[in-house]
């Protein structure tokens, strides 16, 4: 009969050399290793947000983003209206109004990008000039139900919609007609945007077929500069100094061509994607920016009309696209180290079955204390990545952080295994890991293809290994290698 000290020994002899009880304290040791590599994946996103803080931070100082609405005629008239109070009914005299689209609308902008510091992070904000010109059919007052009499011509507006009016350089002239007009702040009321610039032309009652406006906006933003398709036909013409620019919203340039050292794009937008009619009526009616729910970076302009009791059809919403630019930051290492993060739980698998290989085949025995401190070192990795990416850029940091990173582990195994070849191969297949990662972060559309190719060589290698390796020893035998 065994004795116990003889039972103790057997059992300690088996936790130290059984190799199922090494591999499943090592893939045990690499899914507890995600703890900390998910904090790392919270700490960039951390960071990512504080970015874009400062950059909303120094876009309210400078100015936000511009889109650019309209211009929107608005004709008021008077209408009697039947109440009923108790049981006496009665008509009232109210005010509506009547709100017309451009028929043609020619947009030219030219932006002058440049980056803003503050700390470590940058923001890129404009300047643009946008030179506005189009004209207005004929005012259709018969499909309204209106009469010349029930217009109130001295209260017409105009109004032009701003996303940011703090980004106004100075003060615009519009033409309308052969008049000029300067916006005046009273007529804010008028309401159809969010930020108006609003005027009141001199309309004498008189038809007209067509009715010419003209203006340009000196203008600063941030960010992004949009359009709205309010006109029946809308032609953009954008160009810019900018060579990372985003064509963002419901329409995609016609024509663009970008450089690194700037673009150009053209818009051709016909009607008939359009749900706003070409004039409704409406006691108010106002054109208000919402971003889509799925948080995509399509964007639309929903119109709602408030105390509507002149006719039931004009109770419906109406919506008019958005479309234009985004300034983007050249590169964005905040997202590329993100997307190395998430393949951190391969690295760390991949190293430790090359490190349980090494040790197999070296026939040193490595502790498994010694595969915590390896794999702290490549968790250790990202947040050497992160910090050095916001100073020198991602390249150059990936390049730092995988350096520092191999040279360290390569150095501990050779000192641990005092084999320096050994530690020189292990090392050169660390290389081979991140070189790949580093390969599929940088491609697109191509990732999924070469990560899978690399993948499938990877198990292949793994299969060849492990076939040269005897594993139907007994667990307290040492692991014979076989001859090639």
């Amino acid at each position: 009969m065994e004795t116990k000290t003889q039972l103790t020994s057997g059992l300690g002899y088996w936790l130290n050399n059984s190799v199922t009880l090494k591999l499943f304290v090592i893939g045990l040791l690499a899914i507890v290793l995600l703890i900390p590599s998910f904090q790392v994946t919270s700490l960039i996103r951390e960071r990512q947000q504080r970015q874009r803080s400062v950059v909303a931070e120094i876009g309210r100082s400078w100015s936000g983003p511009q889109v650019l609405g309209g211009p929107v005629l608005v004709v008021p008239y008077k209408t009697m209206v039947k109440t009923v109070v108790g049981d006496v009914e009665k008509l009232e005299e109210r005010v509506q109004h009547l709100y017309m689209l451009p028929e043609d609308l020619h947009i030219a902008a030219e932006t002058d990008t440049k980056l803003l510091h503050r700390g470590i992070f940058d923001a890129a904000v404009y300047e643009a000039k946008v030179g506005m010109k189009g004209r207005f059919g004929p005012l259709d007052l018969a499909k309204a139900d209106v009469t010349p009499e029930q217009v109130l011509w001295e209260k017409a507006r105009l109004a032009i919609g701003v996303g940011d009016l703090r980004g106004l350089k100075n003060s615009p002239t519009i033409t309308l007609g052969e008049q000029a007009y300067e916006p005046e702040t009273e007529y804010a009321d008028i309401g159809v945007f969010s930020n108006n610039l609003v005027t009141a032309p001199k309309l004498s009652g008189e038809p007209w077929e067509q009715l010419p406006f003209a203006l340009t906006l000196d203008l600063r933003g941030s960010e992004s500069l949009r359009f709205l398709q309010l006109a029946k036909h809308t032609h953009v013409e954008a160009s810019g100094n900018w060579g990372a620019p985003k064509f963002f919203g419901k329409f995609l340039p016609d024509e663009r061509e970008i450089r690194d050292s700037g673009f150009t794009a053209q818009w051709e937008v016909p009607h008939f994607s359009r749900t706003l009619p070409q004039q409704w009526t409406a006691a108010q009616a106002t054109i208000g920016e919402r971003i889509e729910p799925d948080g995509s970076d399509d964007y639309y302009e929903a119109v709602t009309f408030a105390d509507m009791p002149v006719a039931a059809s004009a109770d419906k919403t109406h919506e008019a696209t958005g479309f234009g630019i985004q300034f983007l930051q050249p590169v964005d290492h905040y997202q590329k180290a993100e997307r190395t993060a998430k393949y951190a739980i391969l690295i760390i698998v991949l190293t430790f079955v090359a490190l349980f290989f090494t040790e197999v085949i070296t026939k040193r025995r490595i502790h498994i204390i010694q595969y915590v401190l390896i794999g702290a070192a490549m968790i250790v990795y990202y947040t050497l990545l992160l910090s050095f990416s916001e100073q020198v850029g991602f390249n150059a940091a990936y390049a730092i952080a995988s350096v520092a990173t191999i040279a360290l582990i390569g150095g501990f195994l050779a000192q641990l295994l005092h084999r320096r070849r050994v530690a020189l191969i292990f090392s050169a297949i660390l290389t081979v890991f991140y070189v790949f990662i580093f390969v599929i972060i940088q491609l697109q559309d191509m990732a999924l293809l070469f990560g899978s190719i690399g993948l499938f060589i990877t198990v292949a290698l793994l299969m060849y290994f492990s076939g040269r390796i005897n594993w139907m020893r007994t667990d307290t035998d040492e692991v014979a290698v076989q001859a090639p």
